[in-house]
């Protein structure tokens, strides 16, 4: 139930939210081992119904196995979803654009967070300003996150004009910002943005998204693209696919590059990726440190 084909057909995101996170719990629910001779005796297997706050994905990034701790405790925190709603994030492959699995990704995100008792915030870039939603913990707020997400309709350019002070004005306790975007950026604004709010010093995930047509450069039956944004013309000609690949690794490693300098953990995704690979990411990342 994580592939983005399957997940098209649930028409209410708390819906959707319940059945990925579902799935992807049931999944390592199959494979948790209960062997002998755990080296912690802090820790046990985990267990179907053991609150999620509890998991330590520490271990199970070690281990591939699945524990509970069981004298920790732990403390929550501010889950801040950052959401790129610039045109590009229209951009289709088959039945799924770029927001669509902004959408999902989003949505069962906040979700499990709030399963964790983390507060979750929302915050869209969209053409001509920010809309915020500040974070809260509570289920009625994840509510109004949902309703939100669900009625993002991006346009225009992400623009770097406008003063983000909602960003900054964090409660000053531990965050994780998640920044959920295409990197599209013509003059290099959202290297901009997250060069600001690395100096914040929380800790930042971005989960950069590319439709399999993009990775592979797939577009048949077309002699030419448009650039979502800024309706520039490209003619596509016999020799464009290799130095559109090779233009394309160097662009990836470059954008790698920068954002380790910056200590910001970065993830591409395709949106023909089921959503397995970015849970995981996220719940380590949760739990680091």
């Amino acid at each position: 139930m994580l592939d983005p084909k399957v997940l098209m057909s649930i028409k209410t995101l708390p819906l959707l939210a319940k059945t990925v996170i579902d799935g992807f719990m049931n999944g390592f629910n199959k494979s948790t081992v209960k062997g002998p001779g755990l080296e912690f005796s802090q820790y046990r297997s985990y267990q179907p119904g053991d609150d999620l706050r509890w998991m330590d994905w520490r271990m199970f990034a070690r281990s591939d196995r699945y524990y509970i701790r069981e004298s920790e405790i732990e403390t929550s925190i501010s889950v801040r979803f950052l959401v790129d709603a610039s045109a590009s994030m229209n951009h289709q492959d088959g039945d799924i654009k770029k927001i669509d699995y902004a959408r999902f990704l989003a949505t069962s995100l906040a979700y499990l967070a709030n399963l964790q008792g983390d507060a979750v915030g929302l915050y869209v870039f969209k053409e001509g300003g920010l809309f915020s939603l500040a974070s809260r913990p509570d289920p009625q707020h994840l509510q109004r996150l949902y309703h939100q997400l669900e009625n993002i309709k991006p346009s225009g350019t992400f623009t770097q004009e406008v003063h983000y002070k909602e960003l900054f004005a964090g409660s000053g306790r531990k965050e994780l910002l998640v920044f959920i975007t295409d990197m599209y950026q013509p003059k290099g604004e959202i290297m901009k943005l997250l060069d600001s709010l690395a100096a914040l010093r929380h800790e930042i995930i971005v989960f950069q998204l590319m439709g399999q047509n993009e990775l592979d450069f797939d577009f048949k039956g077309y002699s030419s693209l448009e650039d979502l944004e800024t309706g520039e013309v490209v003619q596509v000609g016999p020799q464009a696919k290799k130095q559109y690949q090779e233009a394309l690794k160097s662009h990836q490693e470059n954008i790698r590059m920068q954002l380790l300098g910056k200590h910001i953990i970065h993830r591409m995704l395709s949106t023909s990726e089921p959503l397995d690979k970015a849970l995981r990411d996220f719940l380590v990342q949760r739990n680091k440190g």
